[in-house]
């Protein structure tokens, strides 16, 4: 089969032929028909996340995916073969024509959008979801998302939404109308007002951002309040300081969780957003332009389209 490799870190991927995955017992072989680009892959391949995350060579990026079961391992009866499904590997994978799974990993896919809009979820809406839970966020609290315009935050404003919380964004000026439109009551430009000059006495901050927006953000919450960091660890002294929780979210990848998305989608509490779509043998261009595109939802990979 094909899939898009790389050797050493600071490589560019590229097309590679490699064996075709053996199912184990537990596991299922999807043939992959879209994944998405998360920021996680291309700092994986760099090397600088080595630290936390090594890799072991050759390496396929791509940690989330949608497509259709292709086998079964032995003790596993919640999926047949045929079935479309999506899921989660942090490990990665995804960039391939198939890949092989842990089944408890997956879950049937939404069945009101295609497999490149299901993929386009699949980690973010995860990493949302269990941001939110952490925070305890319950109706009627009020909730601050850092980035909102980007992959998790997108997520994030609308089940929060979904929970019955006042939702607060900051975004750039250019993304507004796409922000407010997904449900959030109150929209932030990050470039010309400091949101601490406008909001206070915040119940939850999902921090998308990082650095001074992440230091900056302990000053709203009330006492009690929760902070939730997404790309670096919070301070314990800062947290401290302001009498809050605060804590870094690692995603961890349930087919309980997603099961329960698909729900969500279908029913439309959250809805996918693609930015653009690329064909897989593209993704080192998708890379490249990931950091100047600036544009809202997701980046995904055809894998239709070898």
């Amino acid at each position: 089969m094909k899939a898009i490799q790389i050797n050493n870190y600071g490589e560019t991927p590229t097309v590679h032929t490699v064996p075709d995955p053996v199912v184990a017992p537990g596991q299922v072989v999807v043939r992959i028909r879209a994944a998405s680009f998360n920021p996680v892959d291309s700092k994986m391949a760099s090397g600088n996340m080595r630290q936390i995350f090594p890799l072991a060579f050759p390496w396929t990026p791509g940690v989330d995916f949608s497509g259709v079961v292709e086998s079964l391992g032995e003790g596993v009866d919640a999926f047949r073969v045929g079935d479309e499904v999506f899921g989660y590997t942090m490990g990665g994978g995804g960039y391939a024509e198939k890949i092989a799974v842990p089944a408890e990993s997956i879950a049937l896919k939404p069945r009101t959008v295609s497999h490149v809009e299901a993929t386009s979820l699949a980690a973010v809406a995860q990493t949302a979801t269990q941001a939110l839970d952490a925070a305890h966020l319950q109706s009627g609290q009020t909730i601050l998302i850092q980035g909102a315009a980007g992959g998790v935050g997108s997520a994030a404003v609308q089940l929060a939404h979904a929970r019955g919380a006042r939702v607060i964004a900051t975004a750039s000026a250019d993304t507004f109308d796409y922000v407010a439109a997904l449900g959030a009551d109150q929209v932030i430009d990050y470039k010309a007002t400091p949101f601490e000059s406008v909001v206070s006495n915040i119940d939850v901050v999902l921090d998308g951002v990082g650095g001074e927006t992440q230091q900056r953000s302990y000053a709203v919450l009330k006492p009690g309040g929760y902070l939730i960091a997404l790309t670096q660890p919070p301070s314990p002294e800062e947290a401290a300081k302001h009498n809050v929780h605060a804590s870094m979210l690692q995603t961890q990848s349930t087919g309980a969780t997603l099961k329960t998305l698909a729900a969500q989608i279908d029913s439309g509490d959250i809805k996918p957003t693609v930015g653009k779509t690329y064909p897989i043998t593209e993704v080192a261009q998708a890379w490249q332009e990931w950091p100047t595109l600036h544009l809202p939802g997701k980046l995904v990979s055809d894998l239709t389209t070898w």
